[in-house]
């Protein structure tokens, strides 16, 4: 077993059972997701997903990594990065039969995307029914303006950067 926590800084913390640090996980994408505020997996723990404060969702395959938790050179690969609300995500749901992710925001709106992409559906309370094989057509929730970011096998995490705003710039 293992044990996810969500924090703060953005990070995900994978813990053993006895409390041991085993992987913290850190966004790859260069949006900022801030505050992570709810974490979820599938039925299967193949994925792990986090939504934040920010109104992110982010998406991890831990399958490879849970397999052998004990090789410290397996990775956790961040799948796909997206902003699913322009406030805070509280809730997440994975439906593995329909390979949909519902999420929920404190904005009232809960919407439904696919899982593998990050393609928008539509929202709970709309007056079309969901279309749920159709990807080819790209459209965004009306208050959303930004793509999913598809992360690359080859992707660096990002570095925990510190910025001094109030440097000296003799310059200028």
């Amino acid at each position: 077993p293992v044990l996810a926590s969500a924090h703060e800084s953005g990070c995900i913390r994978l813990w053993s059972i006895q409390g041991d640090l085993m992987k913290e996980l850190l966004p790859f994408s260069k949006d900022p997701s801030g505050p992570l505020t709810v974490l979820c997996t599938d039925i299967s723990t193949k994925l792990l997903l986090a939504g934040s404060k920010e109104g992110y969702v982010i998406c991890w395959n831990v399958a490879s990594f849970l397999e052998d938790s004990q090789n410290k050179k397996k990775q956790v690969k961040e799948k796909l990065c997206w902003r699913a609300h322009n406030t805070e995500v509280v809730d997440l749901l994975h439906e593995e039969e329909k390979n949909v992710i519902v999420t929920a925001s404190i904005d009232g709106s809960v919407r439904i995307w696919h899982a593998e992409s990050g393609y928008y559906f539509g929202y709970f309370g709309q007056s079309r029914k969901f279309e749920l094989s159709d990807t080819s057509r790209l459209i965004l929730p009306s208050d959303v303006n930004n793509f999913t970011a598809i992360i690359k096998e080859e992707s660096k995490p990002m570095e925990k950067k510190v910025e001094y705003p109030l440097m000296l710039d003799k310059d200028k």
